[in-house]
């Protein structure tokens, strides 16, 4: 009997997470969907002003930006790792990890003076274990990160950098690019040079015009009327674009997170009911093993009444 009773108990243990974990999927699935909107509304108005700055850049004019300049040597560089601040999400933490880890080893090997930051208790906890310094850590940015609040980051390391204090800012931080992919990506978002002249994600479908040799060609075709100048233009919104791809990566990692989130609890509760199928099966025969046990003792001891 008591072998029966363990199965059962172990058997009522698994149905109580299995609630927690169908639970959890639930409130992930809810979140993800508000996280995703949030994304997608951010996304093509990030790959337009981004797809300005590139236009301008290229256009011809003799333009210059203190962001748009690369400098010649790295010395001082800032890491800023996105975590989440709790786990059960399955790799999510891992891989951003591993990865801010890295290159933060990589900038400190090439001689720079790196600052690290971290966003996310789990971030914190990680390099904290392995007696990494960190400058700055943040708690504050949940599942709904809000403008004003990178905002205030995105400043200070403009100032930073136009100051002199900042030579680059790399953001290791999960990119979302569909439901089913999302991917741990370092990007460096100081100097803005290559974020400027690299291809945006929604021109890359933009229509071709063809060259003198009548073959499409790659080269993006805009033509600008500058009021009051190009200069006054760019002023503005080159560190728009900055402040709006810093916000983007946070709202990336923000849907990244609850995706692999409600992932991990959906297998979660998925193995808990493979369990509890196993646990039932193995509980029925134990029972059913115990009453014949029961009933041969009960017929033994008529039979040696009769007797």
């Amino acid at each position: 009997m008591a072998k029966a009773r363990a199965l059962d108990k172990r058997r009522k243990s698994i149905k109580n997470i299995r609630k927690i974990t169908r639970t959890m999927e639930l409130i992930a699935t809810a979140r993800f969907k508000q996280a995703m909107d949030r994304a997608g509304a951010a996304t093509a108005y990030t790959e337009r002003i981004t797809a300005l700055v590139s236009d301008l850049a290229e256009s011809g004019l003799e333009l210059s930006h203190p962001l748009l300049q690369g400098r010649e040597t790295t010395k001082n560089a800032t890491v800023l790792v996105l975590s989440a601040n709790r786990g059960l999400c399955g790799g999510y933490n891992g891989n951003v990890l591993r990865a801010g880890n890295e290159r933060f080893g990589e900038l400190q090997r090439s001689g720079a003076n790196v600052r690290l930051e971290v966003s996310g208790k789990r971030g914190i906890s990680y390099f904290k274990f392995r007696s990494i310094p960190m400058s700055e850590s943040y708690t504050h940015f949940e599942d709904k990160p809000r403008f004003e609040e990178v905002e205030l980051l995105a400043n200070r390391y403009l100032e930073a950098y136009a100051a002199g204090e900042l030579d680059r800012l790399d953001v290791v931080y999960t990119r979302f690019l569909n439901v089913s992919r999302q991917i741990a990506t370092v990007e460096t978002l100081l100097p803005l040079a290559s974020l400027a002249l690299s291809t945006p994600e929604g021109a890359k479908s933009a229509k071709k015009e063809p060259d003198a040799r009548g073959k499409p060609s790659n080269r993006r075709s805009a033509t600008y009327e500058f009021l009051p100048s190009a200069q006054a233009i760019l002023e503005e919104v080159v560190p728009a674009s900055f402040r709006l791809k810093l916000f983007k990566c946070f709202l990336d990692a923000a849907v990244s997170e609850q995706i692999a989130r409600m992932v991990a609890m959906k297998s979660a509760t998925e193995n808990a009911d493979d369990i509890i199928h196993h646990l039932a099966m193995s509980y029925n025969r134990a029972r059913q093993s115990q009453i014949t046990g029961e009933l041969l003792e009960v017929m033994g001891g008529v039979e040696a009444l009769k007797n």
